[in-house]
């Protein structure tokens, strides 16, 4: 077998590659067979049953003539099956397509029309869903529950395991794909920065049809031995109750998940002893919120990531959690960081993507010079902090000054009757460009008042023209904000008007 360039070997083992993923569930089985790797819905997976079903499936795989390179698709919520079809895949050097079910048919079939994956596997809940792609697709669960046969397949760590699309929303999606390395240094430098052990419950509520549902502690546990607390949807008072009931040590979400935990009645008074860490990413997180979890004794890590990183790429450990409050903190181990031109956050390492799938323009358009442009702008403080200023397409520029919205959302967060909010800028005669900001308020609040609390906090250039009130912003699945539909609310009242 070639050695790929990113690539170690064990000393003395020829052919067993180091940085494949292959090998985590075969070895943690080993170590603790019977220990238990997945509770779902009070149902529990040990590891060994863990490694047995996902050698069957990867055998009947290569059985049915699938080869190294090819694509498996699956429509599902989180389960302990497609975890199954996860590990068969990095067995059988098989890439994971894993498709979003809150996507319309039409998304759906885009994606499976650029992948071409040689197997769909569906979970029933979505069978409806996959019949109107009008591509073939097969149960999620067929009877592979037994050692079909043990794959022998040739895996290296510059293999494809995971086929990501992107959220589109600068054109049509995109696939990110994820070596066997990028996993595997990614869950290295986040352990490393983080730490999980064996003894660990990690409650996992982010949707494995993205990155972080597999890199971002799950796949760190099952390499551990610990145990992985697998819901289907993020349900705020249950998840309250869970972290009680299974002693549940850490956690992760967007900051999103940390605000609906926050408004729910029963949080105050809940249980969240057990819980020692709390990790946060997919964008900054109010210096409130942080304060109101830091109250109820839980340890903020706080991060940042996209995508073709794998995703980790900022950590902010808990004890500078305060002192160094809405910053994304230094660079994970094995991973560099620099600022480009416009202040760009610029990205290498082991974790970076190789590319985007069929899609050469794309790829060579975010990596250059060896370096993955991110398209996020940060500054860097004196000691070597990062802060995220927001995106290089996000920002605008009001009367010749640049106006970054995450800075703006932050000041608004920290009005008492705000829940949430988000600021778009829209072009202005006078002044080019202004910001407007969407605002759920949590109590009574007038324009005015919110207008007045960030003239307080901020340069006259970068308070908001207008305030929008609405029940609730647009999100993704990953609970991040649709910015897209809220300028699009703006242009549709401007043409109806």
């Amino acid at each position: 077998m070639t050695t790929p360039k990113n690539a170690a070997h064990f000393p003395g083992a020829a052919g067993v590659n180091a940085h494949t993923i292959d090998h985590w569930i075969r070895n943690t089985a080993r170590r603790t067979s019977k220990r238990v790797a997945i509770d779902y819905l009070d149902r529990e997976v040990t590891y060994e049953e863990l490694d047995v079903r996902s050698d069957g499936l990867a055998g009947e795989l290569l059985a049915r003539g699938l080869r190294r390179g090819d694509r498996v698709a699956t429509l599902t919520g989180n389960t302990p099956e497609h975890v199954i079809v996860f590990f068969a895949c990095a067995k059988a050097g098989l890439i994971l397509l894993p498709l979003n079910w809150r996507l319309a048919a039409p998304e759906l079939r885009f994606q499976l029309e650029d992948a071409e994956p040689s197997v769909f596997l569906v979970e029933p809940e979505y069978e409806s869903l996959a019949a109107a792609t009008a591509h073939a697709f097969e149960p999620l669960a067929p009877p592979y529950d037994r050692a079909t046969a043990v794959t022998t397949t040739d895996v290296d760590a510059d293999d494809p395991l995971l086929l990501i699309y992107t959220s589109g929303t600068t054109g049509r999606p995109k696939g990110a794909l994820l070596t066997h390395a990028n996993c595997f240094w990614t869950n290295l430098s986040f352990d490393l920065a983080t730490g999980l052990t064996g003894d660990d419950v990690v409650l996992q509520v982010l949707p494995q049809f993205h990155c972080g549902g597999w890199n971002v502690q799950p796949l760190l546990a099952w390499w551990k031995g610990g145990r992985v607390v697998l819901e289907r949807t993020f349900e705020p008072a249950r998840v309250l109750s869970l972290v009680a009931e299974k002693r549940v040590t850490t956690l992760m979400g967007v900051p999103a998940v940390y605000l609906f935990l926050s408004h729910e009645p029963a949080f105050a008074e809940a249980d969240l002893s057990s819980l020692r860490l709390a990790v946060v990413g997919g964008a900054p997180m109010p210096e409130e919120l942080i304060r109101v979890w830091q109250e109820r004794g839980v340890e903020i890590v706080q991060g940042y990531g996209l995508t073709e990183a794998a995703p980790n790429v900022l950590c902010l450990p808990p004890e500078d959690a305060m002192r160094k409050m809405g910053s994304a903190g230094k660079p994970y181990p094995y991973v560099e960081v620099r600022l480009g031109d416009e202040s760009e956050l610029q990205v290498r390492g082991p974790n970076v993507f190789p590319g985007y799938w069929r899609n050469p323009e794309a790829t060579a358009a975010v990596l250059r010079d060896g370096w993955l442009h991110t398209g996020d702008v940060a500054e860097m403080d004196d000691e070597g902090c990062y802060r995220i200023r927001g995106r290089l397409k996000d920002m605008f520029i009001s009367g010749g000054e640049n106006v970054y919205p995450a800075e703006v959302e932050s000041v608004l967060h920290e009005h008492a009757s705000v829940a949430d909010a988000a600021v778009v800028g829209v072009p202005d005669e006078r002044w080019g460009e202004v910001g407007v900001a969407f605002v759920v308020a949590k109590e009574p609040v007038t324009d005015d008042a919110l207008v007045e609390h960030c003239r307080d906090r901020l340069a006259r250039y970068k308070v908001p023209k207008r305030i929008v009130l609405v029940d609730a912003l647009p999100m993704s699945a990953m609970n991040k904000v649709l910015k897209d539909e809220l300028r699009a609310l703006l242009a549709h009242e401007e043409v109806t008007a």
